[in-house]
Order: structure tokens, then C-alpha cells, then sequence
């Protein structure tokens, strides 16, 4: 089974080497590294080129943001299987995709997806939130819960069944394309009990409250689009449930990163803690 990871970078030079050396370090050996640039003016490309050899495919072209570079990518892909990695994050530990591949493999599954780590940008092993999944139950959605974006593993034949991300939903295209795939379309997922990608902290819709109050309007219209009742409300209550996520989290160390720390174990608010729209949504 063939694994195409798809990273879309501008202006990405300061930690697109360690993504792109969390993929080279994996144990399973079937996987392309799709790279697809925005056209960067920093030495992105020459990361890029500097590691080609471990590089599948790459372009650098103009777009029209994250998700069109995306988009892009998909469509290079020749991979059975489908992931996001963004240029800031890193997969958390050698094993992590030969274990997505077993799950695949096991279950018969359309989609996998696991645990996800915020961590501090210069600082790694600085934890400051810990997303915890849970097995999955569409209803979920109904709570304004989803899985973590970067860790959505997908065969690819869905993405031509049921199309590409919708750029016009800017922050909220990673939101949207999971509730049309999960909710709508009722595709079949597995969680997979492992945390699966280490994400540095600094999402674009929660750096002020403009941005949170813009992405709440696009989470709505993605909830509305996709028919998850009762939206206005949901949209609301989606921002709120991701409060445990940091609970007890600040210095906490990724030391063992296929085990989750006993204190995120049971983290609940009023519905599931699990949410997350766009970068950081």
C-alpha cells in the first residue's frame, strides 16, 4: 500500500527541514513526499532541493493559498492512501505511518486518524495542548467535534469521488472537507490510539479575536453546507470544547510518543475535546 504525504510550504525555511526529515526517518518504505510551494521567497527551495533526493515530487508555482496548494498535490499523488503534513510539523515517531498502514490493512477502513500534540515552536518538547481522539461515532459532529486535520489519513479514490478542499472556505477547509467526508458522506473511520503528529503552535484563526469570530462564520457555513444540525449553536460551542486540551499540558515533555500522558486520559468537558478548524482552529 503506497502512502503519499503532500506538504504545502511558502516561506517555509525555517522548519521544513525537520518535516521533511520525520518522513525520511520512517520505517515503512512505501511512501512519496509530495512538496508543493507557493512560489517562496526565502531558501524554502533550497531546503527543497538540498533534500530532493528523499523527495518525491515537488513544484513551485503561484496558488491561491494552503488548501489550493493542497488540491495540487492530490493530484500529483499516486498513492493508494492520502495525508497532510504541514511544513511546521513533524511526524512523532519513526513508526507512524506503518502503523497507519496497519490499521488500513486491519480494519478495511476509509480514513484513519490519531493524536495530535501542540508544541511550543522553538521548543518541541514543550507540550501545550495535548488532542486527544476517541473512537469514532459520527454524532460526534453534531458537538462540534472532528478529528485532528494533521493526522487524516484517507484512500485516495474517496478524494475523486467526493472532490478536493474548498479553498473559499479559507481556515475552515480542512474543517469542512472532513465534515463532507465523515458527515455527509458517511465514510467509514478508524481511530488509531497513537499520537501521530507533533505540531508547533501558531494557527492562523486564533491569533486574535477577528480571526476567531471570521473562522467561527466559516466553521457555520462548512456545518450548514454539510447538513450538521442545530449549526449556529455548534459553531459556537466548537471553540469551547477544546479547553481540557491544555489542561495540565504547559511543560509536559513528548518523551514517549506513542503513549498518551495518563493526565489527558479522560480530558471531557460537556462533550468530547476534540476540535480544531483550519491551522488552528
Amino acid at each position: 500500500m503506497k502512502v503519499s504525504i503532500i506538504t504545502a510550504t511558502y516561506n517555509s525555511e525555517k522548519h521544513l527541514a525537520d518535516c521533511i526529515a520525520s518522513v525520511r526517518k520512517q520505517t515503512y518504505g512505501n511512501i512519496e513526499h509530495i512538496i508543493v510551494d507557493g512560489k517562496s521567497t526565502d531558501n524554502t527551495l533550497k531546503i527543497v532541493k538540498k533534500h530532493s533526493a528523499h523527495i518525491s515530487k515537488w513544484i513551485s508555482e503561484t496558488d491561491r493559498g494552503m488548501y489550493d496548494a493542497i488540491n495540487k498535490g492530490i493530484a500529483l499523488a499516486t498513492g493508494d492512501i492520502i495525508g497532510v503534513l504541514n511544513s511546521d510539523d513533524m511526524l512523532a515517531s519513526a513508526n507512524t505511518i506503518m502503523d497507519i498502514v496497519a490499521c488500513f490493512d486491519e480494519t478495511g477502513t476509509d480514513s484513519v486518524y490519531g493524536d495530535l500534540v501542540y508544541v511550543e515552536a522553538a521548543n518541541p518538547l514543550k507540550v501545550l495542548r495535548y488532542w486527544k481522539g476517541l473512537p469514532y461515532k459520527r454524532n460526534r459532529f453534531n458537538y462540534g467535534w472532528m478529528p485532528a486535520h494533521p493526522t487524516f489519513y484517507m484512500r485516495r479514490e474517496l478524494i475523486e469521488e467526493f472532490g478536493g478542499y474548498e479553498n473559499h472556505y479559507y481556515t475552515a477547509a480542512d474543517y469542512e472537507f472532513m465534515s463532507r467526508y465523515l458527515y455527509l458522506h458517511k465514510i467509514s473511520s478508524c481511530y488509531l490510539p497513537k499520537l501521530i503528529v507533533k505540531m508547533r503552535n501558531g494557527g492562523a484563526s486564533n491569533k486574535s479575536i477577528y480571526g476567531r469570530l471570521r473562522a467561527n462564520r466559516r466553521d457555520y457555513l462548512a456545518m450548514k453546507t454539510n447538513k450538521i444540525p442545530f449549526s449556529f449553536f455548534v459553531s459556537i460551542l466548537k471553540p469551547l470544547i477544546k479547553l481540557p486540551q491544555y489542561k495540565s499540558s504547559l511543560g509536559h515533555k513528548v518523551s514517549r510518543p506513542n503513549k498518551v500522558p495518563k493526565m489527558f486520559a479522560s480530558t471531557v468537558l460537556f462533550f468530547p475535546a476534540e476540535t480544531k478548524a483550519g491551522i488552528d482552529g
